[in-house]
């Protein structure tokens, strides 16, 4: 596809980086993203991925809007307490770029419903806020052959996982937390949160979707990026595959 004028002066920094440049701009604004969740990951990996030109994206969350939400979910204000989170995203990003097309979708996912609302895209970002739709989502994920993003915080701290479980020797992301939903999920009205912490470990995920999309620099895939901001320290593990995953272990990997 061409870049019109506007859009290139709109994405001029990323088509001057010899990794992206015009044809990866091209492959972003074709580009089909789903993120899961649009909550303190998901507001600013949004934001993000709009402001790069990410041509479709499909946001899926239930939930309302809350006062307690605005000290870290950074596209929602106080008018908007009450409201859908997805659709009051569909109108943050309808004015930040109009060149992308917001897909709201206010409904939860679960094991039944995961591969159709997952569906004919080309990444999928996970930053939802329990264990049992992580492991729904990434299930869907490796069946549907499709690279899984996810991201998870904590009051300090965070982590970036990339995986394609779908493909040989690539670790899904129930390789790494087993297969347990009734272990208990913690969640920030427990234990508190620093909403920056939300805003970096939603832009280092936003960044991991767009190297999927436009390959640059060392492969992700079947690594965790963990980020103890309290010491400030980063650290990078490779996780390897587990060869009784009841899912990637069986998936079909033929090509």
């Amino acid at each position: 596809m061409s870049l019109t004028d506007q859009q290139l002066e709109r994405y001029a920094r990323h088509i001057v980086l010899k990794e992206i440049g015009g044809a990866g701009q091209a492959r972003l604004l074709s580009a089909h993203v789903a993120v899961v969740g649009a909550g303190g990951i998901g507001c600013p990996a949004i934001a993000f991925l709009a402001a790069a030109g990410v041509g479709t994206i499909r946001v899926i969350d239930p939930d309302m809007v809350s006062l307690s939400n605005l000290q870290r979910q950074i596209l929602f204000t106080t008018a908007d307490v009450g409201r859908p989170k997805a659709e009051v995203v569909q109108e943050a990003v309808r004015h930040l770029n109009p060149d992308v097309h917001l897909v709201a979708i206010n409904q939860h996912v679960d094991a039944d419903n995961a591969a159709v609302l997952l569906r004919d895209v080309d990444v999928i970002l996970d930053g939802c806020d329990n264990f049992e739709t992580r492991l729904a989502v990434s299930d869907a994920a490796t069946a549907l052959r499709t690279p899984l993003v996810s991201a998870a915080v904590g009051a300090f701290d965070g982590q970036v996982g990339v995986w394609r479980g779908a493909e040989p020797g690539q670790p899904c992301y129930r390789c790494l937390v087993g297969a347990d939903p009734a272990r208990p999920d913690v969640n920030c009205a427990d234990q508190g949160i620093v909403g920056a912490v939300t805003g970096m470990i939603g832009s280092l995920a936003a960044l991991e979707v767009i190297r999927a999309l436009v390959p640059f620099g060392e492969p992700a895939e079947g690594q965790m990026l963990i980020a103890d901001l309290m010491t400030r320290r980063f650290r990078s593990v490779k996780v390897a595959p587990d060869p009784a995953c009841p899912v990637c272990a069986a998936a079909d990997v033929t090509v």
